[in-house]
């Protein structure tokens, strides 16, 4: 592992531990972000762990030169079509086996996502600016694309495993054995815009549109739907990286 995603796993870890160790330790107390809201700044500012981690890092050894520089690489938004169609497919397939084989129930209407994208920014998006800005990419300079994937979705898994145990959030009494299945497939449909694209910010708005189709179809808890899922996903993605290896659909 190199020097920088050695820095940026501390800085990250380190900023997660203390902010969302407070929530839990507060949780253990009673107390919840349901009722008491000023847990939701730690809560915050812990999900943003790998963003912050990101510019620091990134700043530190010279690979950006200013807080602008580093927003530019992040939203980088000016790709063709072909990439954002990825985006939207990789959605799909990441939602749909889920829903046919553990099933859902319907939120919000299908029209509402296009609402809640910018609040996924602040509600999982922008930790791409880490994971996928610094982590994959690093680790596939010494790694084989497969097998740097796989390590980044466990160290992406166990980063999030504190969540399981704060009051009030969207994991608390859910199965972090069927969410490990979910962001493996994740982790390899990120993978894959990152590879295809070399796109920081297709990868945030992939995250952003799947997490917010969670408000739309409220698929139930289920190991099974999400080791489906993620087995589709990493064929899928494999196949997808394969073909554009040889015609360079995407850039």
């Amino acid at each position: 592992m190199s020097k920088i995603s050695k820095q940026f796993l501390i800085v990250t870890f380190a900023i997660m531990a203390i902010c969302w160790g407070t929530c839990v330790i507060c949780s253990f107390n009673g107390l919840s972000l349901k009722q008491d809201y000023y847990l939701y700044l730690p809560y915050m500012i812990g999900g943003l762990s790998p963003t912050i981690a990101s510019f620091v890092v990134l700043k530190k050894n010279g690979q950006v030169r200013s807080f602008k520089e580093w927003l530019n690489n992040v939203f980088d938004i000016k790709h063709g079509i072909a990439s954002y169609l990825l985006v939207v497919v990789l959605s799909v397939i990441y939602v749909l086996p889920q829903c046919i084989v553990a099933g859902y129930e319907k939120g919000a209407p299908l029209y509402a996502i296009i609402v809640m994208i910018p609040v996924m920014l602040l509600g999982g998006g922008l930790e791409e600016a880490g994971w996928r800005y610094i982590l994959q990419p690093e680790l596939e300079k010494r790694c084989p694309y497969f097998v740097a994937t796989l390590i980044v979705s466990v160290i992406w898994w166990l980063w999030h495993l504190p969540l399981f145990y704060i009051s009030g959030v969207g994991q608390e009494g859910k199965s972090y054995i069927a969410f490990g299945f979910g962001v493996l497939g994740m982790a390899f449909a990120l993978a894959c815009v990152r590879k295809c694209t070399d796109s920081v910010w297709l990868c945030v708005l992939l995250h952003c549109i799947v997490n917010a189709s969670g408000g739309v179809y409220e698929i139930n808890d289920s190991v099974l739907g999400n080791a489906v899922m993620a087995g589709i996903m990493i064929v899928i993605t494999l196949f997808i990286v394969y073909l554009n290896d040889k015609k360079k659909f995407f850039r």
